[in-house]
């Protein structure tokens, strides 16, 4: 998935998820907070004018410390060396010691009678960062330079390889040498149809990771400690708690949402699988055994579009090849950004500004070290935004940069809010707009952008195929986006220690995704390091939302629209009444509970998972058919 930056989040100068918004003074105050407050003369209490100056202060401090260390970090995944390390190392530990400032500071107002908005405010500042550095010398300097260590090991990580090998070299070319990194490893594992050398990509990636495990395990003991000093059990308390509700009650819900959607998931394995097994045999793909990581086309077996090829039906009609539209088309990575601004301009959203076409990075550049992973950038909470990706023209990409811009323009929304709320109204948000629009991406939006002729636009006869080649990606991607936070969670409260990491982690994929290791692992293997959010450390829960809240985006925008036709057909392209509604709810930012931005635009409160269940009926209902006779499943160990 793509990484979004915001100042003031990736600098851990504040929480970008509230608690809840209550209406008395006592609201997210521990039983020893409200005993302190109790026992405090009267006179020596702070006031609300106390409170707001202390507000306008934190303001000011946390806009001048987020200016300056997003772009320390932006050079810094520009131009990855040992002297941008040190910088973003500085600006980090300068971000936390504020937070951890603020955060001590915000208890003061326990027990103080403070209007709505800035009790929120309050409680955001009372949570801190989701890492928080312990509140002690030397403890931010020494969480920031593991942060950024962590993160430069896995920009720079490379590889050894036979490169001539000719399947090999069917695939890259002319490689200089037998290393080779991350986005080789990748075109390698989506085109190689060899399970011998796809376990080698597999593999091979994954010795990137175990020099980080004891860094990642001391990381962990930080941040846990500073989540103590915040009142909370451990770090997965504190990031759980930031959705406006109870921090178990967030665990029951993603849960309730995950039981909603799984069967879709179940049958869209049991089919892949048993394509695989007539593909590969039993002796590689096992009808009774979850299937091996490294055969699903992707580095992380998180989407499996990559293998369509291998699982397309004969029956199922022609599809559209996006890819080789672009191609046809001669776009490049440039036209295909100011295509997905399209997009948002046909809905009535204002161009970007000028300073995102020269100060964003589109193209990897062949001259230094970048941090490749695509993302989304506001540098000064205003008009500075950019992205960092470097683009390819795929398909794949397309779709991408319409993710990417999709953070742009909701920064640029809510960019009038105070800073405590320039963010999603919870952070699956976020990650949910440029896929909603992305969903738009259908054979009669490529006609009207002129990639695809009329007369070659696909019958209903083609819509399985449209549909399984998307379900390989969407839905396949489900669980993964759900167990990486529970594995940390995990480590976070102990459950997992060290020397259990990598077990706990295949415990987790066989349960939920159905995935398993081509081999056994080394006793010092790391494997959830080589997932760029682990050491790059994002939070992950909030992509398992955003795929629930792109489907109820796209089907509430569909219905404004009086789109009466099957969901996956609908795009809402050129519809600016449906753009003026979407953009009342972005310009919300964090302002508000995120159920009153979700009600604004969709009309309920509550997440909901049926309109994945409704845009993909028609699959489901091939899928069932197909698997008739199909042993299905697989020993999932532990319960869900």
């Amino acid at each position: 998935m793509k990484r979004l930056f915001l100042a003031t989040s990736c600098l851990a100068v504040l929480a970008l998820s509230a608690c809840q918004d209550g209406q008395t003074v006592e609201a997210g105050n521990t039983v020893d907070e409200l005993t302190q407050a109790a026992v405090t003369p009267a006179e020596q209490r702070p006031t609300v004018q106390d409170a707001r100056e202390f507000l306008d202060a934190a303001e000011r401090d946390i806009v001048a410390n987020g200016i300056i260390g997003a772009r320390a970090a932006w050079i810094n995944a520009n131009f990855v060396t040992e002297d941008t390390n040190a910088l973003v190392a500085q600006t980090s530990a300068d971000g936390a010691k504020l937070s951890t400032r603020l955060a001590n500071e915000a208890k003061r107002f326990n027990g103080v009678s403070l209007p709505v908005d800035m009790r929120r405010k309050i409680d955001m500042l009372k949570r801190g960062s989701n890492f928080p550095a312990p509140n002690r010398p030397g403890a931010a300097e020494e969480l920031s330079e593991i942060m950024a260590g962590l993160d430069a090991t896995y920009a720079t990580g490379k590889f050894n390889i036979d490169t001539d090998n000719p399947k090999i070299k069917d695939v890259l070319g002319e490689v200089e040498g037998d290393t080779i990194n991350l986005g080789e490893a990748t075109r390698l594992l989506a085109q190689l149809r060899d399970p011998e050398l796809t376990q080698q990509v597999w593999e091979g990636w994954r010795t990137v990771s175990p020099p980080m495990k004891n860094d990642y395990a001391r990381m962990v003991e930080l941040i846990n400690e500073g989540a103590q000093e915040l009142g909370y059990d451990d770090a997965g308390a504190l990031w759980r708690a930031g959705y406006d509700m109870d921090a178990d009650a967030f665990a029951t819900e993603v849960d309730r949402l995950w039981g909603q959607v799984s069967p879709l998931y179940d049958q869209l394995h049991c089919f892949v699988r048993g394509e695989l097994n007539e593909t590969y045999g039993n002796d590689v793909v096992p009808l009774d055994e979850p299937i091996r990581a490294d055969l699903l086309g992707n580095m992380w077996a998180q989407t499996w579009g990559n293998i369509y090829d291998v699982v397309e039906p004969a029956d199922a009609g022609a599809g559209v090849d996006v890819t080789a539209l672009l191609k046809d088309q001669d776009y490049d990575a440039l036209k295909m950004v100011e295509t997905a601004e399209g997009f948002f301009e046909s809905m009535g959203f204002a161009p970007l500004p000028d300073t995102f076409w020269e100060r964003s990075l589109i193209t990897k550049p062949q001259d230094r070290e970048v941090q490749c992973h695509a993302s989304a950038w506001n540098l000064d909470g205003q008009d500075d935004v950019r992205i960092k990706m470097c683009t390819e023209v795929t398909g794949e990409d397309f779709d991408t940069v319409h993710h990417e811009l999709g953070h742009n323009f909701y920064q640029r929304a809510y960019k009038n809010q105070p800073v405590f709320y320039q963010s999603g109204a919870n952070d699956g948000f976020h990650e949910a707009i440029g896929d909603m629009i992305a969903l738009s991406i259908t054979p009669d939006y490529l006609v009207q952008i002129g990639l695809l002729d009329e007369a070659d636009v696909p019958g209903e006869d083609a819509d399985i195929a449209l549909l399984l080649r998307a379900a390989m990606d969407k839905v396949a991607f489900l669980p993964f986006g759900l167990l990486v936070d529970k594995w940390r969670w995990q480590v976070f409260d102990g459950t997992l220690s060290p020397d259990e990491y990598n077990d706990g982690w295949w415990a987790l994929r066989e349960q939920y995704q159905g995935i398993q290791v081509p081999d056994e692992r080394s006793a010092n293997a790391f494997d959830p390091g080589a997932k760029y959010h682990i050491p790059g450390n994002t939070p992950y829960m909030r992509y398992f939302l955003s795929y629930i809240l792109q489907f109820q985006f796209h089907k509430a925008a569909c219905d404004q629209a009086g789109f009466e036709g099957p969901l996956h057909r609908c795009s809402v392209y050129g519809n600016t009444d449906v753009g003026a509604r979407f953009n009342a709810m972005l310009e919300m930012g964090q302002s508000k509970p995120w159920p009153d931005a979700l009600e604004a635009f969709t009309g309920t409160r509550d997440m909901d998972g049926s309109a994945i269940l409704e845009y993909f009926a028609p699959l489901m209902t091939y899928l069932e058919t197909q698997n008739e006779g199909r042993t299905c499943g697989w020993d999932r160990g532990a319960s869900e």
